[in-house]
C-alpha cells in the first residue's frame, strides 16, 4: 500500500494547488470493503496534493444510486461526483442535472483522440454532448485456439463468414469436439452473445425515436444464423459453464467477457473447468500452461457493420452553484484519469475493470497487476483486448437516446427465451421473432 502511494504522489507533483476549502462528495459503485480502501487511498492521496480540498467517498449500491439521487435532488444536497453504470449515467443526463461543462473540459484536457472511439459516444447525448466520462468496463468476443487456427489455415473469427467457416470445420462431434459455444438457455449469457451478432446486423430493439423495431429483416437474419452456429455448439441447452470444453482442450471458440482471462491464464483459478463434474461429455483434464499463449481474442464482429459488446461506467460530475467544487471535482476526475491513480483504481479488479484510455493496457504498470495475469497475455494482446471498446454499442442506447424499456425486455428473458425455442425445441425462426415482438409489445405498453 505504501508503494502505491508513493507511485500516486510521484506522479503526480505537477498537478496545481486549489485555494480555499472546498469539498468533493463522491458516490461510488465500489461498496465492497477493499475496494472502498483503495479508493479512500486515491482520495487521501488527491487532498495531499491540493490544499483545502476534502473528498468525502460514500459508497452506494448502484441498484439504488436511482432512488438515492432523487432524493438528494430534492433536498438539494445533490454530490458533485457519481461512478456508475451507463445507463443511469445517460438517465441522469437526459434529467439535466450533469455538468456538462466538466466533462468537455476533461476530455478536451486529456484528449478525446485518448478515449476508445466508442465508449465516449456510448455517454455522448444527441446533441453531442458528454453526460459521463468513460471509466472502466469489460468487453466481450470470441476467445479462440490461434495455434488450431492457424494450422487450418483459417482466418481470425472476426465476421460471421470467418466464424461460421471455423465452427464447422473445427467441430469434430465423433471425438467430442466442438467448434463454438455460443448460449442456448434461457439466460443473460445468451443474449450477450445474440446481442453482438445482432448489433454487427445493425439489428435494433428501438430506433431512435423509441419506437419497437425488433421484428425486422436484420434480426431474422441474425436469428437464422445463431441456428446455424448452434449446429457447432456442444449437445443440450448450453450457457457460460460449457468453457469448460475449451479448457480441456475440446472447444476451438467461445464467446465470453475480459473475466475470463485469469481461467485461462492460472492453474489455480481454471480447476473448476477441469473435471468432469459439470459435464459427464468431459473427462476432465489437467492444466494447460500454454493455453493462454495460444488463445487470442476477436472483440469486434463485422457484418455490416462493427459491433462490440460489453458494459461500462463512468465518471459524472454534477451540477453545482459553487465554482470552487465544480473546479474541484474537474482536478480530481483528472486525478483519477493519471496513470498511476488510474491502475490503482482498475487493479482492484483485473479484468473485469478495462481501461477507456488508450496506452494504459499496454503500460508496464497495468501489466504489473495484483494477480500476475496480464503478463502472461502481454502488451500486444492487451492492446489487442480493449481496442473493442472502439466499437461497444447496445441495444438500450442508439444515438445518444435512453430505453429503459429495453432493460425491462432483458429482465423477462424474451430474447434468450425466442432463441431456446428456435436452438432446442427448433421453432421456425420467423414464428419465434414474432412471437417475442408480441411479448415486446406488451411490456413497452406497460
Amino acid at each position: 500500500m505504501k508503494n502505491q502511494t508513493a507511485l500516486i504522489v510521484s506522479s503526480s507533483l505537477l498537478f496545481s494547488q486549489l485555494a480555499g476549502a472546498t469539498t468533493v462528495e463522491f458516490w461510488t459503485a465500489q461498496t465492497q470493503t477493499d475496494r472502498m480502501q483503495t479508493i479512500e487511498l486515491l482520495a487521501s492521496t488527491f487532498e495531499a496534493l491540493y490544499d483545502g480540498v476534502t473528498v468525502k467517498v460514500v459508497p452506494v449500491d448502484e441498484n439504488e444510486m436511482a432512488t438515492q439521487m432523487a432524493a438528494a435532488v430534492a433536498a438539494g444536497t445533490t454530490p458533485q461526483l457519481i461512478e456508475v453504470n451507463s445507463e443511469i449515467i445517460m438517465a441522469f443526463g437526459e434529467e439535466g442535472i450533469v455538468n456538462t461543462k466538466v466533462h468537455d473540459s476533461v476530455v478536451a484536457d486529456i484528449g478525446k483522440e485518448r478515449f476508445h472511439k466508442g465508449a465516449l459516444t456510448t455517454l455522448t447525448s444527441p446533441d453531442d454532448q458528454y453526460y459521463g466520462l468513460p471509466y472502466h468496463g469489460w468487453i466481450q468476443g470470441i476467445w479462440y485456439r490461434k495455434d488450431w487456427f492457424d494450422e487450418k489455415g483459417l482466418a481470425a473469427p472476426n465476421s460471421w463468414e470467418n466464424i461460421e467457416t471455423a465452427a464447422k470445420m473445427l467441430t469434430d462431434k465423433s471425438n467430442n469436439q466442438y467448434g463454438i459455444l455460443i448460449g442456448t438457455k434461457q439466460d443473460s449469457y445468451t443474449e450477450q452473445v445474440f446481442t453482438q451478432l445482432a448489433l454487427s446486423n445493425n439489428a435494433a430493439e428501438f430506433d431512435s425515436k423509441g419506437s419497437l423495431v425488433f421484428n425486422s429483416p436484420a434480426t431474422l437474419e441474425t436469428i437464422e444464423f445463431y441456428k446455424k452456429l448452434s449446429e457447432y455448439n456442444p449437445p443440450g441447452p448450453q450457457n457460460w459453464r460449457a468453457r469448460d470444453y475449451y479448457l480441456q482442450g475440446k472447444m476451438g471458440m467461445f464467446f465470453y467477457s475480459t473475466y475470463i482471462m485469469d481461467d485461462l491464464a492460472l492453474a489455480e483459478v481454471a480447476k473448476g473447468s477441469l473435471t468432469s463434474e459439470n459435464f459427464k461429455e468431459l473427462s476432465g483434464g489437467t492444466f494447460d500452461p500454454d493455453l493462454v499463449k495460444n488463445t487470442a481474442f476477436a472483440p469486434i464482429i463485422s457484418h455490416k457493420s462493427a459491433a462490440s459488446y460489453g458494459t461500462l461506467s463512468g465518471l459524472v460530475a454534477l451540477k453545482t452553484s459553487s465554482m470552487a467544487q465544480s473546479d474541484a471535482t474537474k482536478d480530481f476526475i483528472e486525478f483519477m484519469y493519471d496513470p498511476a491513480s488510474y491502475i490503482t483504481f482498475l487493479h482492484m479488479a483485473p479484468g473485469g475493470m478495462n481501461p477507456m484510455l488508450k496506452g494504459i493496457a499496454e503500460d508496464p504498470a497495468y501489466l504489473d497487476d495484483p494477480n500476475g495475469v496480464f503478463k502472461l497475455y502481454g502488451a500486444d494482446k492487451m492492446k489487442q483486448i480493449v481496442s473493442g471498446f472502439d466499437d461497444i454499442r447496445s441495444f438500450s442506447v442508439v444515438e445518444g437516446m435512453t430505453f429503459p424499456e429495453s432493460g425491462e425486455i432483458f429482465a423477462k428473458s424474451v430474447i434468450p427465451r425466442m432463441l431456446y425455442s428456435v436452438t432446442i425445441e427448433d421453432e421456425s425462426p420467423k414464428k419465434a421473432l414474432d412471437a417475442a415482438e408480441q411479448e415486446m409489445k406488451a411490456i413497452v405498453a406497460q
